[in-house]
């Protein structure tokens, strides 16, 4: 099937979710729209439409114009088996301890290793990342050092491939959310697909916006990989749900981000216990105040 592509950028996450929304009463219609920052730090956000039919670029033009975004990219999307390029061009990786592979490499698992499935349709979460990889160094590094969570989150779990490397590394019980439906079935099918199902329980919620996530605190550990906004509005409910001691994973940052997320969590009660910069990204491991 042919789909066609509509691309523009666009100042301010308000602005981008009034566009898509617009979007969505063009003729002919899209099949689906969507909005992503652009983790520059420049606050801009694309807006994405797609369609079965060829749009209308009049109608597009007008909308960027009223909108004051960028005018549409169109084009054609090549019909691709992206199942099939993604098993190609995702091999495993190595992060501490952690082997994450796709099912497709399940044979190659080295020994010795905390192997950890994730299906390669299942992109965010693959350990590709440079902030998913670091997460899994930073947890390495804190069993390696006798750190011992009786409770722990992943906070935007995505794939729950940080919450099932916890649950490998200590024997509790871990709880993982993610404000997507789809992200926290993706979860529940990898936990599963990975022998942990009953210790990693999966969540849909914002935030700490659970019952269950408010009666299990206080954590000895949390973990967020998601971005820098979510991150800085998150640190009152960290500082009111980690316990004295505690551990926090953040990342999702750019190098760039990561003093202003840094200063945000000293204001709010934590210190700075490690920063790693793997290319681009940060990833910050910092305590609780006792």
């Amino acid at each position: 099937m042919t789909t066609y592509s509509a691309l523009t950028h666009v100042a301010g996450r308000q602005a981008a979710e009034a566009l898509a929304e617009a979007c969505e009463d063009l003729d002919p219609e899209p099949v689906g729209t969507g909005i992503f920052e652009i983790e520059d730090g420049s606050n801009r956000w694309e807006v994405g439409a797609y369609f079965t039919e060829s749009p209308d670029d009049i109608a597009l033009a007008l909308l960027a114009a009223a909108f004051g975004a960028n005018p549409f990219a169109i084009s054609q999307v090549p019909d691709v088996d992206w199942v099939a390029h993604v098993k190609r061009e995702l091999t495993p990786v190595r992060a501490g301890r952690f082997h994450v592979h796709g099912s497709h490499d399940a044979d190659t698992v080295p020994e010795g290793v905390e192997a950890l499935c994730i299906e390669a349709a299942m992109a965010f979460g693959t350990g590709h990342h440079n902030t998913t990889k670091g997460c899994l160094e930073a947890l390495d590094r804190l069993a390696t050092q006798g750190f011992q969570p009786h409770r722990v989150v992943d906070i935007g779990c995505g794939t729950a491939v940080l919450a099932m490397a916890a649950a490998r590394l200590w024997p509790v019980t871990v709880l993982a959310s993610d404000i997507d439906a789809v992200a926290v079935d993706t979860a529940a099918a990898n936990v599963i697909a990975n022998g942990l199902d009953g210790r990693v329980i999966c969540i849909e919620a914002a935030g700490f916006g659970h019952p269950m996530l408010e009666d299990n605190a206080p954590y000895d550990l949390v973990l967020a990989n998601i971005l820098k906004q979510p991150l800085i509005d998150l640190a009152p409910q960290m500082a009111a749900m980690v316990a004295p001691g505690g551990r926090i994973i953040l990342s999702g940052i750019l190098t760039t981000q990561a003093e202003e997320v840094i200063a945000t969590y000293r204001d709010a009660g934590f210190t700075p216990d490690r920063r790693d910069d793997l290319a681009d990204w940060s990833v910050l491991v910092m305590a609780r105040t006792a």
